[in-house]
């Protein structure tokens, strides 16, 4: 018989920073050129089994988090107000933060092909050679777990954050009580990331964390799950939602959606971010719009 199970991952990171003794970490300025991709690097299985702590002192009600965090902005101005600001709830939120910034989208890719394990990004839309909705789709091709908060001056761009799956966009001038709101949504998502569900499916245990879950399917009693890999397992649609946070959509008797990877939503099918459509029921549409809004 096909069980479910959920159950939290430990995700480990390189390079990961020893916890200050103060709760803070000192903002560093960085200016470097030319940029390199590279893959988020997680425990291993073995890892989890050995017990090593996570990072994410996950509490019910809350806990401190050690999070590394980046500012990326031109203007040095509003580098260092963000910067600020960002430490001051780390530190009232009970939070290890180390803050950097960088002044450019290149000097931040050029770091991050070192250091990849960020947790949140605060990036500027409008900056020099490369601005910050190409950067974040240069990112997300080896990332998809950072927090990607933008800040802008215009609105025209806010259309472009579903390729990205960005949490929310920031207004220049950012205010204080806003931006404390979105972090602590960015340190909530975070913490949903660790949680995985194990599959019992053919004779083994397949282990698929939550936030790899493109959408899933069901045919007659099996449901398959879309993620990095398929899963299909004898259970039905409405077991599998029970398991899922509100970041799942139910479309109509078949699907479950992950909406932060939709890219576009039509009258007639939803579009996920690797090009796959699902079919929309008729009077899906509003519902689905609606759902995606009230996440963000």
């Amino acid at each position: 018989r096909n069980r479910l199970c959920l159950h939290r991952k430990r995700a480990g990171r390189k390079n990961c920073p020893a916890p200050s003794r103060t709760g803070e970490r000192e903002i560093r300025e960085l200016s470097f050129l030319e940029a390199y991709p590279d893959w988020v690097c997680f425990l291993s299985l073995f890892a989890l089994a050995s017990g090593e702590k996570n990072r994410y002192n996950d509490k019910k009600g809350g806990g401190m988090m050690e999070l590394r965090i980046a500012v990326c902005d031109d203007a040095e101005e509003d580098r260092t107000y963000v910067s600020g600001l960002v430490k001051d709830w780390a530190a009232q939120a009970g939070h290890q933060a180390e803050i950097t910034a960088f002044s450019s989208a290149e000097s931040f890719l050029f770091r991050y092909a070192e250091e990849s394990d960020y947790d949140i990004l605060l990036l500027d839309i409008e900056m020099g050679a490369m601005d910050g909705v190409t950067m974040a789709k240069e990112l997300r091709k080896s990332n998809d777990t950072v927090q990607i908060i933008f800040i802008t001056g215009y609105s025209d761009y806010i259309s472009e954050g579903y390729e990205v799956a960005a949490l929310h966009y920031l207004m220049k001038p950012v205010k204080e009580e806003k931006l404390r709101s979105v972090l602590d949504r960015a340190a909530e998502k975070i913490t949903k990331n660790e949680r995985v569900l194990h599959f019992e499916s053919g004779g083994e245990m397949v282990r698929v964390p939550i936030y790899q879950i493109r959408y899933a399917d069901v045919l007659g009693n099996y449901v398959t799950v879309h993620a990095r890999t398929d899963v299909t397992v004898k259970m039905t649609l409405g077991e599998l939602e029970k398991q899922l946070d509100e970041c799942f959509y139910r479309v109509g008797r078949s699907a479950l959606v992950n909406l932060t990877q939709i890219s576009r939503v039509t009258k007639t099918e939803i579009r996920l971010s690797d090009g796959t459509a699902i079919p929309l029921p008729r009077g899906a549409y509003e519902g689905v719009n609606r759902a995606i809004i009230n996440m963000r």
